[in-house]
């Protein structure tokens, strides 16, 4: 992809992650990066499109990121941390409406998105899981196969505005809780201990667990 096109749809991603899809016209997305709504459409043949080559991208930068934390990552329990500092960043910064504006009205984006959820995200996590009872941390008994899927399900949950009104709750402390959750659910006491030395070294100020 050449420069001038990466740059317009990495600008887009940041805009939609911020304001939500359905708000923003190509108009407001032309104004926002400073380019007239020609140039843009030399890019990209409608909103659409921009979407749909927003959500690869995102995808190919979060396969990727997913990959560097699993090779750097010392054990199991220390790439989980890793998975929740990052996307409790990402969350942050993200519109509550992004996911139901991809399903109700950029079916072939969401499409993308669950695939690659249902596939990539949730062999991310078994090889976590595998990792972390090969190294002691997690417990012998997890039905793997089924604790992935509990953990890619619970994700969902964040966006669920019924369950978790973004007047009364941040998507970043739902999170957070989640994974919490998650780690406590599957850890052997050797990973119990592990925990509550790690909690030890934490920032206070910007503590996950």
């Amino acid at each position: 992809m050449e420069e001038k096109t990466q740059n317009i749809i990495d600008q887009a991603i940041v805009l939609f992650m911020q304001y939500g899809v359905k708000s923003l016209t190509m108009d407001d997305i032309a104004r926002h990066l400073g380019i007239s709504k020609k140039t843009l459409y030399q890019v990209v043949s409608d909103k659409s499109d921009l979407v749909t080559r927003g959500i690869q991208c995102y995808i190919e930068r979060d396969l990727s990121q997913l990959n560097q934390m699993h090779s750097e990552s010392e054990n199991a329990i220390d790439e989980m941390f890793l998975i929740a500092q990052s996307m409790s960043g990402l969350l942050k910064q993200m519109h509550p409406s992004i996911l139901f504006d991809l399903e109700k009205y950029y079916p072939k984006a969401f499409t993308q998105f669950e695939q690659y959820k249902l596939k990539n995200m949730l062999d991310c996590i078994a090889l976590n899981i595998e990792d972390g009872i090969k190294q002691g941390y997690y417990r012998e008994n997890i039905n793997i196969p089924i604790v992935a899927r509990l953990y890619i399900g619970r994700m969902e949950d964040l966006f669920d505005q019924k369950l978790f009104p973004a007047n009364e709750f941040t998507i970043k402390d739902v999170y957070l809780e989640a994974i919490r959750y998650h780690i406590r659910g599957i850890a052997s006491e050797k990973g119990i201990e592990y925990l509550k030395n790690k909690f030890k070294t934490l920032d206070t100020q910007n503590h996950i667990f």
